[in-house]
């Protein structure tokens, strides 16, 4: 799988441990930074990895920032994300589940190291259960992001 990562100033640290860890489970991933600890703006790096998965540069992506809902919020404004925000395991493996999710956050604030780990690695390996109920929300999920 190609996986893009991003993050803010906040999470540069955990950012690298995160992208050493899906390179370890066999993935490729495309660093976007920020590779700073100098305050930036998560708005910028959200919507660039969000581009990416929408256009189907890459399979999906991870972004972390302080709480991982900024930079989730700015996603989710490019047609055809779905992002949500993590802290547990549970949570990761059910968004891709039954919403199909295609980018993931959480918060390096928020979440240890150890945690966000398992979250990446629940996330990467649940599959959507298509089709049903599931698929006729992920539809009505977009036909209000087309205004309809």
């Amino acid at each position: 799988m190609k996986i893009v990562i991003a993050n803010d100033h906040a999470a540069t640290d955990l950012k690298f441990e995160i992208k050493e860890y899906i390179e370890s489970l066999g993935h490729e991933v495309i660093n976007i930074g920020t590779d700073s600890h100098e305050s930036c703006h998560y708005p910028e790096y959200g919507k660039k990895a969000a581009d990416m998965v929408a256009s189907g540069e890459v399979d999906c992506g991870v972004l972390i920032c302080g709480t991982g809902v900024g930079i989730s919020l700015a996603a989710n404004k490019v047609k055809g994300i779905r992002c949500g925000v993590c802290s547990d395991t549970a949570t990761a493996r059910l968004i891709k589940q039954h919403n199909n999710a295609n980018m993931i956050a959480f918060g390096a604030r928020i979440v240890g190291s150890e945690l966000a780990k398992d979250i990446v690695k629940s996330f990467l390996e649940a599959e959507f259960e298509g089709g049903g109920r599931h698929q006729q929300r992920i539809d009505m999920i977009s036909a209000i992001e087309n205004g309809d």
